[in-house]
């Protein structure tokens, strides 16, 4: 089938809906709703990712996707893109939502999509696809060739994978595994990857290790956004982030198998790299440091096993997506900080908790570290209940650092009512408790070695359950006398 040609989906109701195929699709709606942004001339080395980093601080959830072109020492077209999805409308248009006014309506979008009509759709194998435009093989392999960029002034090189999704398979049950691994370019056709313990990716890599077997992997360096954002979500073990994405698409990602190992290439990826990783100590180089999504350099030069690169897989005028971590608000967390609340949100109404208005995850804690609950109360120990859910379900866990639970007076997205809440709401001996040796991560700041758990701090910032009814009333003017002065003197309130 030429999904090219076939942009125009219907939805559950029978509606027509138009949804992107590929990358090239997207930036085309980007600029249509004013969301992108052509650079020229940037240079690969810091000034690019520089460039990115001081975009999205400026305006968290509302800076354009940049699309660099002409690239110091390369070809022109020869591009990067950063941001696909780091934005409120553009991660909207990358999941197929009405344009959100605020964080909680994208939140909001993805559990009611959750909650009503999502399944998984597998993908489907074709022949052929834009990405066998170009295949470079063995001693034709020369990573240079593209711009890679050198994102921090103290990196330990330049990385290609950043914005990436590895691709693996199972040797026993043929799951094939599609995740977020930074991988970095030690020579034309050699790469290291790390791989953070726990993750499944890591998981499916020891078990040809183990066998003393190179691990068969894919690289793909640029993509549908869908397929990141899966690929750096709490996916289910044992299914795979195509299908979840797939299901978020509407309908199947068409896959091409690769020459080598037959894994399943994306069909419509920019690039994609084909390889075995090694992890024999010989074969073993140093990877790293790299600053990393906590805003920090929180690991240090190490020796890492490495991918030796068979092929490369490249459409015409390519185009390299990049995620450059750093001190947040970084080029992908906001979308990273949506999309985890959802599934949070998700997992734990599973789990049987009533009464959850919102929750966020902020960005200042890297879309991880300090996630939010809005709940309204329903009896004693919910608030806490709620806390724990949060803290301990599988796309909370990881990492974590602080759960704090609010009325559903309080926006969760909102770091100011958020703080007030604290201030005000909680007695900080009774209201204030802690979780020990959770999953945490090397990237960690606060561990120096392993093992890596860490220790959780859990906030109650709603009124107290026993006299919440009689709590002070909040001084402030009702919704109808602000909305009454709102439509008298709209010129006061434009954005």
């Amino acid at each position: 089938m030429d999904q090219k040609a076939d942009k125009v989906r219907k939805n559950k109701e029978g509606a027509n809906i138009t949804r992107h195929v590929d990358l090239r699709d997207l930036l085309e709606m980007f600029e249509e709703i004013g969301e992108l942004e052509v650079v020229e001339g940037a240079d690969w080395n810091l000034e690019l990712a520089a460039l990115a980093e001081q975009v999205c601080a400026r305006n968290p959830g509302r800076a354009p996707a940049l699309l660099f072109k002409n690239i110091k020492d390369y070809p022109e077209n020869f591009r990067i893109l950063s941001g696909a999805a780091n934005s409120f409308k553009r991660l909207a248009v990358v999941l197929g939502f009405p344009e959100p006014e605020k964080e909680l309506d994208l939140v909001q979008s993805y559990r009611d999509r959750m909650k009503e009509d999502f399944e998984l759709i597998p993908p489907e194998e074709v022949k052929t696809g834009p990405i066998l435009e170009n295949i470079d093989r063995d001693e034709e392999v020369d990573l240079y060739k593209f711009p890679i960029p050198f994102i921090h002034e103290h990196d330990g090189g330049r990385y290609i994978g950043t914005d990436d999704v590895v691709i693996m398979k199972d040797p026993d049950s043929g799951w094939v595994n599609a995740a977020t691994y930074r991988v970095m370019v030690q020579d034309k056709n050699t790469t290291g990857i790390w791989m953070s313990p726990g993750k499944h990716g890591r998981m499916i890599r020891e078990k040809y290790f183990e066998k003393g077997e190179p691990c068969p992997v894919l690289i793909s360096c640029g993509q549908d956004p869908l397929l990141f954002l899966a690929g750096h979500s709490e996916v289910d073990m044992n299914v795979s982030e195509f299908d979840y994405a797939g299901g978020h698409r509407g309908f199947p990602f068409e896959t091409i198998a690769s020459e080598i190992h037959s894994l399943p290439m994306p069909a419509h990826a920019e690039i994609v790299l084909e390889g075995e990783i090694y992890g024999d100590a010989e074969n073993a180089q140093i990877e790293g440091p790299f600053g990393e999504f906590m805003g920090y350099y929180a690991s240090d030069a190490s020796a890492q096993p490495i991918v030796k690169i068979r092929r490369v897989y490249y459409r015409n005028d390519p185009i390299l997506t990049m995620a450059g971590p750093s001190r947040p608000p970084s080029n992908f967390t906001f979308a990273r900080s949506a999309v985890k609340s959802a599934m949070i949100w998700d997992e734990i109404e599973k789990a049987g908790l009533p009464g959850v208005e919102g929750i966020w995850c902020h960005e200042a804690g890297a879309g991880r570290l300090f996630n939010v609950i809005s709940i309204k109360q329903m009896y004693p120990g919910h608030a806490k209940q709620a806390a724990m859910l949060a803290a301990n379900c599988h796309s909370g866990n990881y990492a974590g650092r602080w759960v704090v639970v609010v009325d559903e007076d309080i926006d969760p997205s909102n770091i100011f009512d958020v703080v007030w809440a604290m201030s005000t709401r909680c007695d900080p001996p009774d209201d204030t408790e802690f979780i020990h040796k959770s999953w945490s991560t090397p990237l960690d700041t606060m561990l120096q070695g392993p093992p890596y758990h860490n220790n959780r701090g859990i906030i109650d910032a709603c009124r107290p359950w026993g006299w919440k009814d009689d709590f002070p009333t909040v001084a402030e003017s009702s919704p109808e006398w602000k909305d009454k002065v709102e439509k008298k003197w709209p010129h006061l309130f434009e954005k």
